[in-house]
């Protein structure tokens, strides 16, 4: 899914999205469990927020790589604003190339659940694995099969702020355990209010299929958490994240 007229709302729109706790659990998870090294990607990395957020720890060669150039030119300036750098790239996750290798690659906010088949997580994950430098990391999160099953299909969420407002819609999708997200929303300029609408369609996988592919593709599983988020169990929990590393 490439973000278009919501790239320019999308933070406005996330504002409740616990950053600092997302940056701090990727730092302290390849402080665990990482090769040493400091060459770190953010694949997917939308406008650049968690970027931002590594960036403060002064101790990282960060990378950013999305599809949207919309979301990489919200980046490179909010980067401009907060004087923070790393180098980014308009790329499909599924096609990694023309970079040195990395020590972890990060997948964030669900992202990996924009590919709908597994043909094509597979291809990102081998992507990955090829991108890394021996025993390096990949760290993803994605929806897990409860979410999308009892928490988002048939939901509807509304906001409505003095800049921004919107309806959020969420349908069963064409494929198992598969959500449409019929976003409308409406922003505010100086003539009043612009209105934009963006379907966006996610997948997820069962934990064992997503275990079968990591292992396909010559990664050996090394954590599955609920993260920073606190969940009673893997089996309830909405958001699940994977550590794996390439030996």
């Amino acid at each position: 899914m490439i973000y278009k007229d919501f790239a320019s709302v999308y933070d406005r729109l996330m504002d409740d999205v616990p950053y600092d706790e997302w940056s701090q659990f990727l730092h302290q998870t390849f402080q665990r469990y990482g090769n040493g090294g400091n060459r770190l990607l953010d694949l997917a990395c939308g406008t650049g927020e968690i970027l931002c957020k590594l960036a403060q720890y002064d101790q990282y060669n960060l990378t950013g790589v999305d599809l949207s150039g919309e979301m990489l030119a919200v980046a490179h300036e909010k980067m401009m604003n907060n004087g923070c750098h790393a180098f980014l790239v308009e790329q499909d996750m599924r096609d990694l190339s023309g970079f040195d290798k990395m020590d972890a690659i990060f997948i964030n906010c669900d992202s990996l659940n924009y590919l709908l088949t597994e043909e094509d997580v597979i291809r990102t994950f081998q992507a990955v694995f090829n991108q890394l430098n021996e025993n390096g990391l990949l760290v993803f999160d994605v929806h897990s099969v409860y979410k999308v099953e009892h928490v988002l299909k048939n939901a509807v969420f509304a906001e409505n702020d003095e800049d921004v407002s919107y309806i959020w819609k969420c349908f069963a999708g064409p494929y198992p355990h598969s959500v449409i997200h019929e976003l409308t929303f409406f922003v505010k300029d100086r003539s009043g209010y612009v209105r934009f609408d963006e379907d966006h369609l996610q997948r997820t996988f069962p934990v064992s299929e997503y275990r079968n592919m990591l292992k396909k593709c010559g990664f050996v599983l090394i954590d599955i958490t609920t993260g920073f988020f606190a969940n009673p169990s893997i089996d309830q929990a909405e958001r699940l994240f994977f550590v794996a590393k390439k030996e």
